[in-house]
């Protein structure tokens, strides 16, 4: 099955509701890119009139998760995943429409890649960018994702 922003959108309508409620959408999805947009709404707010720290986080892990996904489809390995650590920096308000985007997908490969040939979990740092419509950075989000054949 090839993963397009269509089919990881209506996934996350059946498997992950709270990404779909508010208002994340996968945009783009290529070899090795990511894009998901969400825009400031009253469901995803904070207290501060902004969007909810929250809400920037799933949309950035949706951008690198969708990279690993794809990877291991190409790979036609059953392979895991799993999120081990991750971090964040915030420097603007989140308001109006944020994207998310990581042009990462090479390292997953590798990872993949690795995995395969020696049977060990292989982790990769993938990092996720936010902007808004004037193209200002509001909040970075790196994750740590681990990948191991599965036996």
């Amino acid at each position: 099955m090839i993963l397009t922003p269509q089919k990881i959108n209506t996934f996350n309508f059946f498997k992950l509701p709270s990404v779909w409620w508010c208002g994340i959408r996968v945009k783009e999805l290529q070899e090795n890119e990511c894009v998901a947009s969400v825009k400031f709404r009253w469901i995803n707010q904070n207290p501060f009139k902004s969007m909810f720290w929250a809400v920037q986080g799933m949309a950035a892990e949706l951008t690198t998760g969708a990279l690993v996904m794809n990877s291991i489809r190409e790979s036609n390995k059953r392979i895991s995943m799993l999120v081990l650590t991750n971090n964040a920096t915030f420097t603007k308000k989140a308001t109006g429409r944020i994207t998310f985007s990581c042009d990462q997908g090479e390292a997953v490969k590798e990872a993949i890649q690795k995995t395969v040939e020696t049977g060990e979990a292989q982790t990769v740092w993938m990092k996720s960018a936010g902007v808004n419509k004037d193209g200002v950075v509001v909040s970075t989000f790196n994750f740590e994702w681990t990948v191991k054949v599965k036996s």
